[in-house]
Parts: structure tokens; sequence; C-alpha cells
């Protein structure tokens, strides 16, 4: 009986060293691919430090065109509103020219002669075209001494 006993036991060890083996394969197939995941992950994190890096550059880059161009921008507007200023200028003075030669050119038309009605159907003639004629006429128009009127 302890003959039988001891080829029992040992048939059961034999098996669990079966079973131990087989588990250790199927572990040993799990941390090779684990090593592969492992190297495989280690490439993906190099590639992303090497992404991150040139992101870090291109964003300092954009922070120094953004830089100049507000710089530029800002120049570009100081001159714009200083540009602004001179035509308002001008404008004006061109308005105060404008009303003398208006109030030249009425002061010039003689006082005997009735001024026409407007016909019903000719064109209306823009502000600045009849004052650009008056100026004309005015221009035209001489005193005897050779002086215009």
């Amino acid at each position: 009986m302890s003959h039988s006993f001891g080829i029992a036991i040992e048939s059961l060890v034999a098996i669990l060293l079966m079973l131990t083996i087989g588990y250790c394969m199927l572990l040993n197939s799990r941390l090779k691919r684990l090593k592969a995941d492992e190297h495989s992950l280690k490439a993906t994190i190099g590639e992303l430090i090497t992404a991150t890096e040139i992101a870090e550059r291109a964003i300092g880059g954009l922070k120094l065109t953004v830089r100049d161009v507000n710089e530029n921008l800002g120049n570009q507007l100081m001159a714009a509103g200083q540009m602004s200023q001179q035509l308002k200028k001008h404008l004006a003075e061109g308005d105060n020219v404008l009303r003398r030669l208006s109030r030249i050119a009425i002061a010039a038309r003689p006082a005997a002669e009735p001024e026409p009605a407007p016909a019903p159907a000719a064109p209306r003639i823009s502000a600045a075209n009849a004052i650009a004629a008056a100026a004309q006429a005015f221009s035209d128009r001489r005193r005897p001494d050779g002086l215009a009127a």
C-alpha cells in the first residue's frame, strides 16, 4: 500500500509540475508581449517628446511673429491716425476755400441779371461740379486792370 500511495503522490507532484511548467510558459509569452509593448511604448514616448519639442519651438516662433506684427500694426495704426488727422485738416481747408470761392462767385454776379430758372428736365449737377464750374468762370473773367474779378 505504501508503494501505490507513493506513486499517487509522485503522479500528483508530476501533474502539478506540468501545470506549473504550462503556467510558466503562459507567463513567459505574456512577458515577451509586455517587453515588445514596452519597446513600442518607449518609441511612442520618444516620438511624443520630439513632437512636443518641435511644437514648443513653433510656439516660440509664433510668439516672436505676433510680437513683431503687434509692433508693426501699432506703428501702422499710429501712422494711419496721423494721416487721418492730416486728411481732416486738408478737408477743412478745402471746405474753407470752397466757401470763399462760392462767396466770391456769388459776389461777382452782376446784380441786374436775373437768375435763370432751372430747367425742369435738366440733369442735376453735383455740388462739386457746380463749384468747379463757378471757379472756372471766375478765373476766366478779368477786370479791365488785368486782375480777376
